[in-house]
């Protein structure tokens, strides 16, 4: 039996172990936690994640939810990008939806469910889903077959001239023909096979939050149900988990909403940190006074903007007879502007688990490893370089700066975006062809 561990319980450990296991192979789950657990916030989902969860046999069904096209406004209400929602235009609220808009003939309703999408990352609109769902939805997706263990702090991971790849805490030693490094921006394993990749900080911070619906306030008419604002150095979006009222309108229903400002990660509570948001965009136009007025500490995720300095120079390592491969976080942290984290991780999942169907641990699994670093990485450096040029248009500041990048944006068309990000978008899931 083939055996394979996975170090690291996110999004992209779930699926990455859910794949394996697809695949033939005996799985041990690692988490450093005292259990399993979703991050809180909500996650969009943009159409190459889509499509690589499709490959991974994960439709989320009722618990995701079409997002609108809101426009780009400044601070004061007025339009950079004005909403062309009902034309199907695919600006989004969060400046980073450039694929094809679908035929409006199968365009989903705003806040309504989504479900039935198709394997190629073409024609679909984004949909965002709440963490915890998509945690419960991956942990279903698991089966009953993958050993998972909790309280694991890996300290170290076997390299070299080693005959199998293993991971240690500092009582006990997991080897296994594979070992999968799914343990985030920080990652250990990364650290010690790739030290030249360093992380940086993208000199900002971001906070997230779900509004459930017993609490969230009711929106304004002229506010469309997802939106988009830049300020000097500053955003606030936010969109809709399904409809008030509706049987959608659960605890894990209601309004999220993203901000961002320059500066660290802060050190205060999160009652604090409230706090200053309050106060930093407190003559922002509605939503975002009443979004944050209904927000409570408990509801506030922060998170640092980070990206890595360079990329590892490849994702799959040989070592003896089997390898160690990095997915998600561990192998490519990069600029947040595209909000890609997850689906590159879905899409490192989905290529992992057809590339390991045939992979021979001690035979050619050096050769699936290769093939999985080559196709990955190519394509993960492409989306990191739009990405960081993204990130220095959308956080302008200073005077000239904000100023030539609302001239920049009022200007371009959908099809010169559609042109900037495709390839972000574009995506299918690999086929296996031995």
């Amino acid at each position: 039996m083939r055996t394979a561990v996975v170090v690291g319980a996110g999004v992209g450990g779930l699926a990455t172990a859910g794949a394996l296991a697809a695949s033939g192979w005996q799985v041990t789950l690692l988490e450093r936690g005292d259990r399993l657990r979703g991050t809180g916030g909500a996650q969009v989902i943009w159409p190459n994640g889509a499509a690589a969860l499709d490959a991974l046999g994960l439709h989320l069904g009722d618990i995701s939810f079409a997002m609108p096209a809101g426009g780009i406004r400044r601070p004061d209400g007025r339009w950079i990008v004005e909403s062309t929602a009902d034309t199907g235009d695919p600006l989004s609220p969060y400046l980073d939806n450039t694929a094809a808009p679908p035929p409006p003939a199968v365009m989903p309703q705003p806040g309504s469910a989504v479900s039935g999408v198709t394997e190629s990352g073409a024609n679909r609109m984004p949909f965002v889903v709440h963490a915890d769902d998509l945690h419960d939805a991956l942990m279903a997706g698991l089966g009953d077959k993958i050993e998972i263990r909790t309280g694991v702090e890996i300290t170290s991971v076997r390299v070299g001239e080693a005959s199998w790849p293993a991971v240690s805490t500092a009582r006990h030693t997991f080897q296994a023909d594979l070992v999968v490094a799914a343990d985030g921006a920080g990652s250990l394993i990364r650290r010690r096979l790739a030290p030249a990749a360093l992380l940086a900080s993208a000199g900002y911070t971001a906070w997230r939050a779900v509004i459930p619906w017993f609490r969230a306030p009711k929106l304004p008419d002229p506010v469309p149900a997802a939106g988009e604002m830049l300020g000097v150095g500053m955003r606030f979006s936010h969109a809709t988990l399904g409809e008030r009222g509706t049987s959608a309108g659960s605890t894990r229903g209601g309004i999220y909403w993203v901000a961002t400002a320059r500066g660290a990660l802060r050190p205060e509570p999160p009652a604090a940190q409230l706090t200053l948001l309050r106060r930093w965009f407190a003559d922002w136009q509605s939503p975002v006074a009443e979004l944050l007025e209904a927000t409570e500490p408990e509801d506030l995720v922060p998170q640092p903007a980070e990206l890595l300095r360079p990329l590892p120079g490849q994702f799959g390592f040989p070592i003896g007879g089997g390898g160690v491969v990095l997915v998600g976080d561990a192998a490519h942290v990069m600029a947040p502007a595209l909000t890609q984290g997850a689906c590159l991780a879905f899409e490192d999942a989905a290529t992992l688990g057809v590339l390991m169907r045939s992979a021979i641990p001690g035979g050619n699994i050096n050769l699936r490893l290769a093939e999985y670093s080559q196709g990955r990485r190519a394509r993960v450096a492409r989306i990191a370089r739009t990405s960081r040029r993204l990130d220095l248009v959308f956080q302008a500041h200073g005077r000239l700066g904000v100023a030539a990048r609302d001239a920049a944006l009022s200007r371009l068309s959908s099809r010169v975006l559609d042109r900037a990000n495709a390839n972000a978008h574009d995506w299918t899931a690999p086929l296996a062809t031995y």
